[in-house]
């Protein structure tokens, strides 16, 4: 039986247990091999209850069949327990509870990609580029990162402890959790009134502090624009469409492509750019942060400076189940305004340059292009 159409065949399955009445007007309409798949699933199930010799969880084996088919189409798609969606839920807001760090996968352990200042996690002395290999003695390994990032997030004034791998030791640091805000924007006037303007990813509080940081620059006379968008993993699609309005002139802004419908295009009513603007890009720039440099890059309403971009031209839609777990997969893709997909090729910026250790060449020389 091919394997990626069985695990069509486990989604079927475990929609018609978890939504009443899913699959009944479904499988009327099903051709033979698939209804076949279906049997040969559920006596497969059967089996599995019936001969091994252990106390055997349904639920769980329901559970692995979802994640296993969702993780099988691309890193980006996912089926999340009732635990683990309140975290995604979290996040999309931009306050949850937990310690203040940002994580990403590295080696089948986690990696601190950054600290939130003043958060339980610096104050205790959890430092950027940390390496998490245990939590709460558990041996993280391969566990993935919403698994991780779960186990690391609980209620306020609760502890945890994290195995810390740093310099070739290892440290244990218990760390208290705290209620966690993110504050994605970041601002301030530089020398010669240019305003420079860092997102760090597109939450729903994105846009009113975008607003917000403008507002500022413009009681001030700014007229000269930094945007960071630096390490910017993405977010919401709505906030990116949002911040790009702001920015790029009357006209496309990005165009969204979903299997089997017409091109969808989000538009700008700008009359006219209001800022010379220089965008800072790098290689994690990625997602919800490309559609906002893609539509600067090709509006011309800015130039781009940094290192190619991450490459992230898909879109993910939530779709919320009944008893509170997630489903998340990939729906549709987007394309800059010149209708250019960017998926697994990044957006080249027009000015390319890469950092040294010691200095930051991609901001000087966006001080150098506003000067």
């Amino acid at each position: 039986m091919n394997k990626n159409k069985s695990k069509i065949i486990i989604f079927a399955l475990i929609l018609t247990l978890i939504i009443p009445g899913f699959a009944l007007a479904e499988t009327q309409s099903n051709p033979p091999e698939l209804k076949a798949d279906l049997i040969f699933f559920e006596e497969v199930l059967e089996y599995v209850k019936d001969s091994y010799p252990f106390e055997v969880d349904e639920s769980k084996l329901i559970e692995a069949a979802l994640k296993g088919m969702l993780q099988s189409i691309d890193p980006y798609s996912n089926y999340y327990t009732v635990e683990e969606s309140a975290s995604v839920y979290k996040s999309l807001m931009g306050t949850f509870s937990g310690i203040g760090i940002h994580i990403e996968e590295k080696d089948g352990y986690i990696n601190v990609r950054d600290i939130i200042k003043s958060q339980p996690a610096e104050k205790a002395g959890v430092k950027k580029d940390d390496l998490i290999v245990s939590v709460d003695d558990v041996d993280i390994k391969d566990l993935g990162l919403e698994k991780v990032s779960s186990m690391i997030q609980g209620p306020k004034d609760t502890k945890v402890k994290l195995g810390i791998q740093r310099e070739g030791k290892i440290l244990t640091i218990e760390i208290v959790r705290d209620t966690i805000s993110i504050t994605p924007v970041h601002y301030k006037i530089l020398e010669n009134k240019i305003g420079y303007l860092q997102i760090d990813e597109f939450n729903t509080q994105t846009t009113q502090e975008v607003k917000k940081a403008l507002q500022e620059f413009d009681n001030k006379n700014v007229t000269k624009v930094i945007l960071d968008l630096r390490d910017n993993p993405g977010g919401q699609l709505t906030q990116a469409i949002s911040i790009a309005k702001l920015f790029v002139p009357k006209g496309d802004v990005v165009h969204i492509r979903a299997k089997n419908q017409p091109l969808e295009t989000y538009t700008s009513t700008l009359e006219k750019i209001k800022y010379k603007l220089v965008v800072l890009v790098n290689e994690n720039s990625a997602s919800a942060s490309e559609i906002v440099a893609g539509a600067i890059k090709d509006r011309k309403a800015g130039t781009l400076v940094g290192t190619k971009t991450f490459g992230k031209g898909i879109v993910q839609s939530l779709l919320p189940i009944e008893d509170g777990s997630l489903i998340k997969l990939t729906t549709s893709e987007y394309l800059t305004p010149n209708k250019t997909s960017i998926h697994g090729k990044g957006i080249e910026p027009d000015i390319k340059i890469e950092n040294t250790e010691k200095e930051d060449l991609q901001l000087k020389k966006a001080l150098e292009i506003l000067k």
